[in-house]
């Protein structure tokens, strides 16, 4: 399961009404690359889910998710935060033995995906 904090939520709100989308979904993947092997991807999705996708949904937003991109993200969380560089959403996923220092790249046990890289700040969770 992929759940939103309330404040993810609120600002997914804001986002769909404001291009629109109102039939939109948020799609969360996870793809090769990054500095610590895997990153996450997010779109807002206005297509109607492919048949092995699985659909959670959590105060009146749906997410998309495959199966694939499940298995390395099963109990995460998306959040919305404020930092020094702005606001963005950030994915908090019991799964990541490390991630990057930037947020956006991780690891996981069973992922074969090479520790350290790009951006220099990975560390260990």
């Amino acid at each position: 399961m992929i759940t939103l904090t309330e404040r993810a939520a609120t600002e997914l709100r804001d986002l769909i009404n404001g291009q629109e989308k109102q039939n939109a979904a948020l799609r969360v993947w996870v793809a090769g690359g990054g500095c610590s092997g895997l990153q996450y991807g997010m779109a807002l999705d206005d297509n109607d889910p492919e048949a092995e996708d699985k659909i959670f949904e959590q105060s009146g937003i749906k997410v998309y998710v495959d199966p694939i991109s499940l298995n390395y993200m099963d109990g995460a969380s998306v959040d919305y935060v404020d930092d020094v560089l702005g606001g963005g959403f950030k994915v908090e996923n019991p799964n990541a033995t490390s991630s990057c220092g930037c947020g956006s790249s991780f690891k996981t046990d069973g992922s074969g995906a090479a520790s350290g890289g790009g951006c220099g700040s990975c560390s260990s969770r």
